[in-house]
């Protein structure tokens, strides 16, 4: 292992123990562990390791991405990822696109396949890597293909230790058997006790073009076996400005809606994105100094959406404060499910005596501990920090009414709105469901208007969802279901409830899906690129 860490603010590297620091290294069959003491006060900086690896151009790369939409497959060997910082740099100052991801804090290269705290190898050779450290440092998992070697990096920056203190660097279950080690690593959490859910959300229909009236009209047609009608994007008028209900769409309020989803035994769901403020807001117009910021003291934009968002700096108690105010508001009104977006942005930007790990762990607890026995779905999050945390997780990026959205996005970034990639995290990620979360593959959509996914493409939309989810939500409205619709509707629903998948197989470009339902095996081809069954 080379461990390197400031002293008197100096970089130092070292391979061992030495007048500075004392290292222990331990292994217990699968799991190996590396601690460090300090002998004087220190600032870590990086720990790598590297495992030697012949790979082979047949081997498959499970690379889990960094947060909920980064695309997440069993990779190629020829595969490349997409580097944010390649964005033309007038878009990148405009959208913030390259801030979505991990590529601002981790370097990409064409010749590594990069993963994030969890990966698996199969080919000639195979191995599973699961990190057991998230809470204090990410592990980046970079598979070298000219180098043949794999190079574990624990993202420790920042984290100060004073004399005599100690800290895990690294903490992980490494084997070579992919199934035994996986076992292993999930068995070191606690299974979730939520249950599976049927729901409705208004976004991937109505966006933010919201009112009372298209809430409660389609409120009137959701019943059992739906259980949450979730109010997404648009009562707010900005976002950022949570303590105040746009007055023009809801003249009431929300707490009328909540009451009449109570009123048909639904679970009344509401979206925030509670770490982010857009620019257009009051928030962050008289606030900046509650948002996080560069080296130059200037607020740091976080991402693109609405007219371009910042995030607010939990390491200030005011912008704490009010995170904690806004999810009490919502509590108050009889809200039991939050989905909560944009999480990663707390992470964008470096804390000072914090790594990124730490800082969002920090910031994901607080929601939590706030909203004590509420429903937590995770969105746009750092997908390690929300083990055991939260009871439902966005494994993927947003649906997009058109296929693969549009041809300009699909070069630019990895966590771009797409129907074709998050089908595939939708699959892959599979392995988290039930163990740390319940996966929440985002929406599925039978209607035939507004919307741009041919029937066939819908159909394996809304059958992926259902075999591979455990949250199945819709903002389509039942009442305008013809007959076929309404069929494909009970059939997901029986697949939800029922079937098993028991095997995945990767092709080139296609799929092939095996899963059990009442007893009875079938078997699927998916065609990535067209999107179909």
């Amino acid at each position: 292992m080379i461990l390197t860490y400031l002293l008197n603010g100096i970089s130092k590297t070292t391979v061992s123990s030495n007048e500075a620091v004392r290292i222990s290294e331990n292994k217990n069959r699968m799991r190996y562990s590396v601690e460090v003491q300090a002998l004087c006060d220190i600032e870590l900086v990086s720990a790598e390791t590297d495992k030697p690896v012949s790979f082979s151009k047949s081997d498959l790369f499970f690379l889990n991405g960094y947060q909920s939409w980064t695309d997440t497959f069993e990779y190629h060997y020829k595969d490349r990822l997409l580097d944010g910082t390649k964005i033309p740099s007038y878009v990148k100052n405009k959208y913030a696109l390259h801030r979505y991801g991990d590529c601002t804090f981790h370097k990409y290269d064409k010749n590594i396949l990069h993963a994030v705290d969890i990966s698996y190898l199969k080919g000639n050779e195979t191995h599973f890597i699961g990190n057991l450290n998230y809470k204090t440092a990410y592990i980046n998992i970079d598979y070298h293909k000219k180098l043949n070697k794999v190079i574990l990096q624990s993202d420790i920056k920042n984290i100060p230790l004073k004399k005599n203190e100690s800290i895990k660097v690294f903490d992980y279950i490494f084997d070579t058997d992919i199934e035994k080690a996986k076992e292993e690593y999930f068995s070191h959490f606690e299974k979730p006790e939520a249950e599976k859910i049927i729901g409705y959300t208004s976004w991937y229909n109505h966006y933010q073009n919201i009112n009372e009236k298209i809430i409660s009209d389609v409120l009137d047609n959701i019943s059992k076996p739906f259980d949450l009608f979730q109010i997404d994007d648009g009562f707010e008028p900005f976002v950022g400005d949570w303590l105040t209900i746009d007055s023009k769409k809801f003249p009431d309020g929300l707490k009328p809606i909540v009451d009449k989803i109570h009123s048909k035994k639904l679970k009344a769901g509401i979206w925030l994105a509670p770490f982010a403020a857009e620019e257009k807001s009051d928030l962050f117009r008289t606030h900046k100094d509650w948002f996080c910021k560069d080296s130059k003291g200037r607020p740091v934009k976080t991402g693109g959406n609405w007219s371009g968002f910042y995030a607010l700096d939990l390491s200030n108690p005011d912008a704490a404060e009010y995170v904690k105010e806004t999810l009490r508001f919502y509590k108050s009104m009889g809200f039991d499910f939050f989905k909560l977006d944009f999480l990663y942005a707390v992470s964008v930007t470096e804390h000072k005596g914090f790594s990124r790990a730490q800082f969002a762990q920090k910031a994901y607890e607080l929601l939590r501990e706030e909203l004590k026995d509420k429903l937590i779905l995770g969105c746009g999050a750092v997908v390690s920090n929300c083990f055991g945390l939260f009871e439902y997780l966005r494994i993927g990026p947003d649906v997009s009414l058109k296929f693969d959205d549009e041809w300009y996005m699909r070069h630019l970034m990895r966590e771009r709105l797409s129907t074709k990639v998050t089908l595939r995290n939708t699959i892959y990620r599979h392995l988290f469901d039930h163990r740390v979360f319940l996966n929440d593959p985002d929406v599925f959509l039978l209607r035939s208007d507004n919307i741009k996914l041919s029937e066939k493409q819908r159909e394996a939309l809304t059958t992926l969802n259902a075999l591979f989810g455990s949250v199945l939500m819709t903002s389509d409205n039942p009442k305008n279901y013809n007959e076929k619709q309404k069929a494909m509707l009970y059939k997901a629903i029986d697949l939800f409830n029922n079937a098993t998948v028991t095997e995945i197989q990767t092709g080139k470009r296609s799929i092939k899906i095996t899963y059990t339902c009442h007893g009875k095996e079938e078997t699927f081809i998916y065609n990535i690129q067209k999107g179909v069954l």
